[in-house]
């Protein structure tokens, strides 16, 4: 009895109930002890993430899966939770990423600076984490919805946290309408699942047919509600606002966590079929391809680092979508490894995400902490004053660019070997995947790009403005969550082959008729040593190489100033910005950037006054499309809002119409 204790499923419940409530002393206490409710809610938060890793662990070493159902007398039927490799694998970033913002936010975010705020931040950080963990372990469409709003308003009081500004305002009731508008795609998907299945319980997977009618429209309402949750183009245009305008822990959740909820959803919801018809995959396929290319094209032309983060994050969900795509088509046309390598990749890189995006996000707020600014052309030499940010930063930057020894590499890597295998598989998919591998290596060469350019700007050369330069680096409680994710990254990039076994029980329970026993093993189609060997080899490279540097330096005789290209007195507004940087990457996709420029007036005379060029890359698919969309939609149907008078009786008269149209249409 006292091992049950100690089973998966205790451990991953009592994680979320403890995470649940971990913001309750924050919230209760009075001002005066605002500093050590804060500190008591973080261990709380603290022991939920220690508890619920090593839950989901020991549910993908164990092989545990757990089924609970409570029956009551409510029209839905039963109400189930379940844990399987699935739920294990995405409670490790949940827990995993919840647990070091939270630590972060105990520096980032004191009470003593910001007593107003602080405790319902607090509170609804944890309340947020305990929401993403009910709807992984939700099992029939009642729970799996009241998890899912309250993760989703939990989200939006976080990204409102500044509601006194009013951008800040405007990404929160923008986050509000695209989520709530994502959960009518599940009003949706639901019924239509009712009709397939006769119970609003989930299915076991690979039970229904994919056959045309209910099943499609089913496929395309979840790829609605969860597309938009998730951030793929186009319906990412909740996510850089949001992202920017909250609090930088909370950003590292949202990107790093709340978009692979939706992710998550969509792979439940897919592992149902079986017999999935080619037009599944390439739509997915295709949607990664755009997503990725587009959003790291809209992430170069950005002058707000968190607004740029945010971009990467659209990018690094069409890579995930690209590797669900893969394994689509595999089913479709029989390819077991592009199946297993697909869902793989895509897993595996839900986890590597994680790390990475909270990493960077964390580290752009190390720089705002130290700097009080996130515009990049503000900023520069930031590395001397925060060495540790910005060797953090840079592990972060390499794994994000999937290269190697860090782990952005591995998931990459298994989704181009699952698109290798496609090109040589038979069948229309073919040609999908021979189109789409070009795609994702643009892909990465766009973002190595990217990264290039903020890492350059940020960290290296000299101070833009005296009134942002950097003074102090971060203290422990906000580095050592950084650390951790840094060394996350390594660990996987470095020893893959620790996290096959787990990988390759969570794509069973998508696929357990491929990666069923006696299947296609992961290590069987992959080089997992191989790529261990040549880890290790790079690795050692890079410390040689920067000792010898090191050491080269300390022998010189003298330091002198860089070539300053022939002008006898180099200025910082020399360097380059973020707009020179990018300029021709950003004319080779401004047929979908649409960037604008600000132009000076003609300067004349030999000494003309002085002028300032500057350009910015809109938000084109929120201000060229939805937009003008909405607005004329608004005007064609303004005569409906005469319905909206503010009488209480026309709204009881309007409900009770409803109710006598619904009970005609139930008797006839």
């Amino acid at each position: 009895m006292a091992l049950e204790w100690f089973a998966p499923s205790t451990l991953i419940f009592s994680a979320t109930l403890v995470a649940a409530f971990s913001g309750i002393p924050s919230l209760l206490s009075p001002p005066r002890l605002a500093a050590r409710s804060q500190l008591l809610s973080v261990i709380l938060m603290l022991l939920a993430s220690v508890t619920g890793l090593a839950g989901a662990l020991a549910s993908l070493v164990t092989r545990h899966s757990t089924l609970f159902q409570l029956t009551w007398s409510l029209p839905f039927g039963p109400l189930q939770l379940g844990i399987d490799p699935l739920s294990a694998w995405f409670l490790l970033p949940i827990f995993g990423v919840t647990g070091c913002a939270a630590l972060y936010a105990r520096a980032y975010w004191h009470a003593d600076r910001h007593s107003a705020s602080v405790r319902p931040l607090t509170f609804f950080f944890g309340i947020m984490t305990a929401g993403m963990a009910g709807v992984v372990l939700a099992r029939d469409a009642f729970s799996f919805l009241f998890a899912w709003e309250i993760m989703a308003l939990a989200a939006y009081f976080l990204v409102s946290t500044e509601h006194e500004k009013p951008e800040v305002r405007e990404a929160g009731i923008l986050y509000m309408i695209t989520t709530h508008t994502g959960t009518l795609g599940l009003f949706v998907l639901f019924p239509l699942l009712y009709l397939l299945t006769g119970s609003w319980l989930f299915p076991s997977p690979l039970t229904l047919t994919a056959s045309p009618g209910l099943p499609s429209a089913l496929f395309l309402a979840a790829l609605f509600a969860f597309g938009l949750k998730a951030g793929i183009m186009p319906f990412h245009i909740w996510l850089p606002s949001a992202h920017a305008n909250a609090p930088s822990h909370v950003s590292a959740a949202m990107s790093g966590v709340i978009l692979k909820i939706g992710i998550y959803g969509l792979i439940r919801t897919l592992s149902f079929f079986h017999g999935v018809p080619l037009w599944w995959g390439c739509s997915v396929l295709l949607l990664g391809g755009v997503s990725g290319v587009i959003g790291v094209a809209f992430a170069i032309g950005q002058h707000d680092l968190k607004r740029l983060l945010a971009y990467h994050s659209i990018e690094n969900i069409g890579i995930i979508f690209m590797g669900v795509g893969v394994a689509l088509i595999g089913q479709t046309v029989g390819s077991e490894p592009m199946m297993l390598l697909g869902m793989a990749g895509a897993l595996l890189h839900v986890v590597n995400h994680a790390l990475f995006k909270a990493l960077l996000f964390l580290g752009a707020g190390s720089v705002i902490h130290g700097t009080g600014t996130r515009e990049i052309d503000l900023l520069g030499g930031v590395g001397r004053k925060l060495p540790v940010t910005a060797l953090l930063f840079g592990v972060g930057s390499v794994a994000i660019c999937g290269l190697p020894p860090l782990n952005g590499f591995v998931s990459e890597l298994l989704i181009y070997l699952g698109l290798f295998h496609g090109i040589q598989a038979d069948g229309g998919g073919a040609v999908a995947v021979a189109l789409a591998t070009p795609v994702l290596a643009l892909v990465g060469a766009l973002a190595v790009a990217c990264f290039v350019k903020v890492y350059g700007i940020v960290f290296l050369g000299s101070p833009r403005s005296d009134h942002h330069v950097a003074h102090h680096e971060a203290g422990w409680q906000m580095l050592l969550p950084m650390v951790l994710l840094g060394v996350g990254c390594l660990a996987i990039g470095i020893v893959p082959g620790g996290i096959a076994g787990a990988l390759q029980y969570a794509s069973r329970s998508v696929l357990p008729d491929v990666v069923g026993q006696g299947g296609l093993l992961l290590s069987g189609v992959v080089p997992l040593m191989v790529l261990t060997v040549v880890s290790l080899l790079l690795l050692a490279l890079m410390v040689l190489l920067g000792w010898w540097y090191r050491r080269l330096i300390s022998s010189s005789t003298g330091f002198a100033p860089t070539w300053g290209c022939g002008y006898q007195r180099p200025a910082p507004r020399m360097q380059y910005t973020a707009s020179s940087f990018a300029e021709m990457l950003i004319g080779l996709f401004s047929f979908a950037l649409r960037p604008k420029q600000h132009r000076p007036d003609k300067m004349k005379g030999l000494f003309p006054a002085s002028a300032r060029f500057f350009s910015h890359v809109p938000e084109a698919v929120l201000e060229l499309l939805y937009i003008p969309v909405l607005q004329e939609l608004y005007r064609r149907f303004s005569g409906i809002r005469r319905m909206q008078s503010g009488i209480l009786q026309q709204y009881v008269l309007y409900s009770l119409i409803t109710l006598i149209l619904l009970l005609a249409a139930s008797y006839f």
